[in-house]
């Protein structure tokens, strides 16, 4: 099961506890449907709790008896549920205050009568056309509404609640979009999938763990390829000097560091520092080399 399915299949469950709130998500289901007009009013859902919240509101809040549906499997597991008679088709929309002649689709806030109900519409809304993708792979949460006008007023509905939704035509559908984690979180939390709320901030912690973590190593192998190209170049110079001169030209402190830093490579400049028969701050044992290179180049 995806992860848009199992919210769903939370969602499905919650039953309002208001009236007003059960028309609200009813209407959410039924509008937000595949069709909702007077020749056809209908549902896809691969979802089986889906399938079966459809009828249960249909039936409780319409008075259309599931046994009337027309209902259709096709092979690739997805359900259509229809309401075949024109006469329920007419009392459904009756029902939220549209009628046969509605030129368009659009949201009918009579329907939304406390302030609850919003949620409880964006809940049925979701259930029938919403979709999330898995968050260890994407933050995505989209509304595919199948008519424009209705698809600007549940937009302006979402902005009123704080949700920078985005609108964009997709295959002829209207798509309401959120990509930013912390509004998918607080959009579940409000129509009441707080399960899937959590598991999202879940992962979002695990994933600033990781991403923390490979930030400190790359830094980690940043500073120890400096450290060992410094190194190399100065041992180099170190080595030009001994085949040239011998480091027995040098003065006894500039020896002295010499030898140590061939004989210990992977040293950071402080731990050199700290091994000086006088201890030595790093900004002094980088001085010192710094001697030693100018006295490699001036051989040549």
């Amino acid at each position: 099961m995806s992860f848009s399915s199992e919210v769903k299949s939370e969602l499905a469950k919650l039953i309002p506890d208001e009236e007003c709130c059960k028309t609200a998500e009813a209407y959410g289901l039924v509008e937000c449907g595949h069709t909702f007009s007077p020749a056809s009013i209908s549902i896809n859902t691969e979802n089986p709790d889906v399938f079966n919240t459809y009828l249960t509101f249909v039936s409780s809040v319409c008075g259309i008896e599931p046994s009337l549906a027309e209902i259709s499997v096709r092979p690739s597991g997805i359900h259509t549920i229809r309401i075949s008679e024109y006469s329920d088709r007419i009392k459904v929309l009756e029902r939220f205050g549209h009628s046969a002649n509605d030129v368009t689709i659009r949201l009918n806030r009579a329907n939304l009568e406390c302030e609850r109900c919003a949620a409880s519409y964006l809940r049925g809304a979701f259930l029938s056309c919403g979709a999330l993708a898995d968050p260890n792979a994407d933050y995505h949460l989209e509304l595919s509404v199948p008519y424009y006008r209705l698809s600007m007023d549940i937009m302006a509905l979402m902005r009123e609640l704080d949700f920078n939704v985005k609108l964009v035509k997709r295959k002829g559908s209207n798509v309401l979009y959120m990509k930013d984690s912390e509004q998918i979180e607080d959009f579940l939390t409000l129509i009441g999938a707080t399960r899937a709320a959590l598991e999202i901030m879940g992962i979002k912690v695990v994933k600033d763990i990781r991403n923390a973590a490979n930030r400190i190593a790359n830094c980690e192998s940043a500073n120890i390829d400096k450290t060992i190209n410094a190194a190399m170049k100065y041992s180099d110079a170190i080595r030009k000097i001994e085949s040239r001169i011998g480091l027995e030209s040098l003065p006894d402190d500039l020896r002295e560091l010499a030898v140590l830093r061939l004989d210990n490579p992977e040293m950071s400049l402080r731990e050199l520092g700290e091994m000086l028969t006088v201890p030595l701050s790093r900004s002094g044992v980088n001085h010192r080399l710094n001697k030693i290179l100018k006295i490699a180049e001036e051989l040549g």
